[in-house]
């Protein structure tokens, strides 16, 4: 059977799958949506996996991979149990999300250049946010309709780089270096968000501003700064 399937196709497939659950949500979207996106006949899509939830679970799997994607040794691809999904996330999580330049500025007793300082840390936050964007949207899109996937990424990942954000901020308050605001929590959570959106959210902006990633990376990263310099 394999040697009848185009190269490439499969990678095509979960690209396009991960186009559709994104725009409609894991709920709405059906295997006859992502047969229309790609031209194919909706039983063409039962060859290379059985199910909708095999499809997301590859999707998933695959998003933000290197193309192309290797060809499963076994189709159709069978829907795994749900916490396998949910265990192969929390690897992810592990072992992607490490901040050696947070953890440098947390450990250094003296600070010299807050704001060299601050563009590290953030920029570091940022570059990280951008090589996950896509799963982080998939993630995001989906989340009422996995409410335990949801918990677990918002846990695991977002609750923890806030509470590391802050702990950082705080630290730098204390010092003087950065401003003190009405409330922390909400001032660490604007840092956060504002990265969120120009490292992942604005590329599904239904209204897109045309710009270059690295002008977007540099304007935010300068904004937040100045923001949180004290002066």
């Amino acid at each position: 059977m394999t040697r009848t399937i185009p190269e490439g196709r499969y990678g095509d497939l979960l690209d396009a799958a991960t186009e559709v659950f994104i725009r409609q949500g894991y709920r709405r979207t059906q295997i006859a949506d992502v047969a229309e996106r790609l031209g194919l006949a909706k039983g063409s899509i039962y060859t290379y996996v059985d199910s909708k939830e095999a499809l997301f679970d590859a999707a998933l799997r695959h998003a933000d991979r290197p193309r192309p994607i290797p060809l499963p040794k076994k189709l159709p691809v069978s829907a795994p149990d749900p916490k396998a999904t949910l265990r192969m996330v929390e690897k992810r999580v592990a072992e992607e999300s490490g901040l050696p330049k947070l953890a440098d500025a947390l450990a250094r007793k003296r600070v010299v250049d807050i704001e060299a300082e601050l563009a590290a840390v953030l920029g570091e936050l940022f570059d990280l946010l951008v090589r996950h964007r896509t799963v982080i949207k998939l993630i995001d899109r989906c989340a009422l309709d996995r409410p335990q996937l949801a918990d677990l990424w918002y846990r695991a990942a977002r609750v923890g780089a806030m509470a590391r954000i802050a702990e950082y901020l705080a630290d730098r308050t204390r010092r003087g270096r950065v401003r003190r605001f009405p409330d922390d929590a909400i001032a660490t959570r604007i840092v956060l968000e504002t990265l969120v959106f120009w490292a992942v959210h604005r590329h599904w902006d239904p209204s897109p501003q045309p710009m270059r990633d690295e002008e977007a990376r540099a304007t935010a990263l300068a904004f937040l700064v100045a923001a949180l310099v004290q002066r």
